[in-house]
């Protein structure tokens, strides 16, 4: 039978990195031999303008009914007036709720010809390989109760911070066994110290880490892991940590790399996976033809490893990049000194002509 991806180019430069990512895509399943249907729907704020929703029920029901989602990104300037249940950051939200995304992968992976691209020392970021596993469906971004009261001087904001003990066992299971086929390392990240719900956050991942002997665990308070992964990231190997802390983490490691338009994501449940680029939707480039796609390109990798079940496959797209920045493609974010950037269409076809090799 043939497997059903929904693309979700979504808003900004998602509707110019998408294309380039499902051309990698076409030509990987008729090399392995997997057909695939595809159908595009709307998201974000694209969405909003059409439907009045950023999740339209059309684009949730096809979902559902997929193997796998291709999202781009969502959001911009101008959509931020509106009021919050609609803004086209409750598409991608709900997304992640409605098909139960719990687990969100984030390799930060240092390309060695981007090692002079990063902010820090190329001694400090050479060889970098960390993976970020964030919970995805719980914490202060879904917790209740929520909202803005009162009005005037009087008006108060409130979120809340909210773990149930299966929500991060869960989790940790899926870290550990991450960390099973790397190198046996796992960071958990928390605020134990401060906040009770990631002290029970440190308890649970404690109890989960009873059926995982052979995998060395430690706990690291999340300032301190924000502060060492710009100090020492390569101590790091997994980290596991909870969807606000995963947020901000993950898009800090990613500035290890060079560039944010370098990491891919796989955000998985039980029977559903989405794929996408960590990155927003860049509205100030967006249709200049000035986009990275190699992080969408990447997404499709993971497809193929997780979705698909053809590691082998990630592992083709991820020589096809570094074979294109060994020839010296750089796209403007990943541009420096005297280098020569190239755009979003250029890289998508040097990676595609890459594949074919």
């Amino acid at each position: 039978m043939a497997k059903k991806v929904v693309i979700l180019p979504g808003d900004g430069i998602g509707q110019e990195i998408v294309p380039q990512a499902v051309r990698v895509m076409d030509l990987l399943a008729k090399e392995y031999g997997i057909a695939i249907e595809t159908e595009s729907h709307l998201i974000g704020g694209a969405a909003y303008d059409k439907t009045g929703t950023p999740l339209p029920k059309e684009t949730l029901a096809a979902c559902k009914a997929a193997d796998a989602v291709l999202l781009g990104a969502v959001g911009g300037p101008k959509w931020e007036g509106l009021d919050y249940s609609v803004r086209p950051e409750r598409g991608l939200l709900g997304i992640r709720k409605e098909l139960q995304l719990f687990a969100n992968l984030r390799p930060a992976v240092v390309f060695p010809q981007l090692v002079h691209a990063s902010s820090l020392k190329p001694e400090v970021v050479a060889g970098i390989d960390v993976m970020v596993v964030r919970e995805l469906t719980g914490d202060i971004y879904f917790g209740e109760p929520r909202g803005v009261t009162g009005e005037g001087d009087a008006r108060r904001g409130l979120n809340s911070m909210v773990y149930t003990a299966p929500e991060i066992e869960r989790i940790a299971r899926k870290a550990f066994e991450v960390a099973r086929v790397r190198s046996n390392k796992l960071c958990s990240v928390d605020k134990a110290n401060v906040l009770e719900c990631t002290e029970l956050w440190r308890d649970v991942v404690n109890e989960v880490h009873a059926d995982y002997p052979d995998v060395a665990l430690s706990h690291m308070y999340v300032d301190n892991a924000a502060m060492q992964l710009v100090r020492w990231p390569k101590q790091f190997d997994v980290i596991v940590t909870g969807n606000i802390f995963g947020d901000i983490l993950s898009d800090e490691a990613s500035m290890l790399t060079g560039s944010i338009g370098m990491l891919p994501s796989a955000s998985l449940g039980e029977s559903h996976a989405m794929y996408e680029p960590i990155h927003g939707s860049a509205p100030d480039i967006a249709g200049k033809d000035l986009a990275n796609p190699i992080a969408t390109i990447l997404s499709v990798g993971m497809m193929f490893k997780y979705t698909f079940g053809k590691p082998e496959a990630e592992q083709r797209v991820e020589q096809a990049v570094s074979r294109v920045l060994d020839a010296g493609a750089r796209t403007a974010d990943i541009a420096t000194g005297d280098e020569t950037a190239i755009g979003c269409a250029e890289m998508g076809d040097r990676i595609v002509a890459a594949l074919g090799d």
